[in-house]
């Protein structure tokens, strides 16, 4: 009687997860690819339609949550988001075309004369702090753009927030 020696089964050495997570993105990557061949397939006969005209309706300024809860700096943000809708200015308070400078923003959010004086002041204070100016509009005629107005606003409107005015 012969006998035949088998040689002892070794398991296959165990994959890591490393190589468990190729396998799985090489599958997944066939499969996306059948996918998107089947796509095109079936609807290659349906024609291309033109995208549609989408327009986001616009908001009114009232209808922007305010980050403040404070009355002054409410406006300040107002103002300055009034500068970005409608336009930066650094000629005029308001423009033919509707661009404002700080001051006609201010103006055209606030409530009342005082209200707006109050919030010119502690815009011409930001803007003291930061920039060394001595009013608004010789300030803002030095810009270049409306970026550093739209960051006087903001500073202005925290000043407001932590005086609590």
């Amino acid at each position: 009687m012969t006998t035949t020696t088998r040689a002892p089964a070794t398991r296959p050495a165990a994959l890591t997860l490393d190589d468990r997570l190729a396998l799985a993105h090489h599958e997944m990557d066939a499969r996306l690819n059948q996918a998107a061949v089947a796509y095109e397939v079936n609807t290659a006969h349906i024609p291309a339609e033109q995208p549609a005209d989408i327009t986001v309706p616009q908001l009114p300024q009232t209808a922007i949550p305010a980050p403040y809860r404070t009355p002054l700096a409410q406006l300040l943000h107002r103002a300055g988001i009034r500068l970005q809708t409608d336009g930066w200015s650094r000629e005029a308070l308001v423009e033919e075309d509707g661009r404002r400078c700080p001051i006609g923003a201010i103006r055209r959010e606030a409530a009342n004369r005082g209200q707006a004086d109050d919030a010119c002041f502690l815009l011409l204070e930001a803007i003291k702090r930061h920039w060394q100016a001595e009013t608004i509009p010789s300030w803002n005629a030095q810009q270049t753009s409306a970026a550093p107005v739209l960051l006087a606003f903001d500073r202005a409107a925290e000043l407001a927030h932590n005086r609590n005015l």
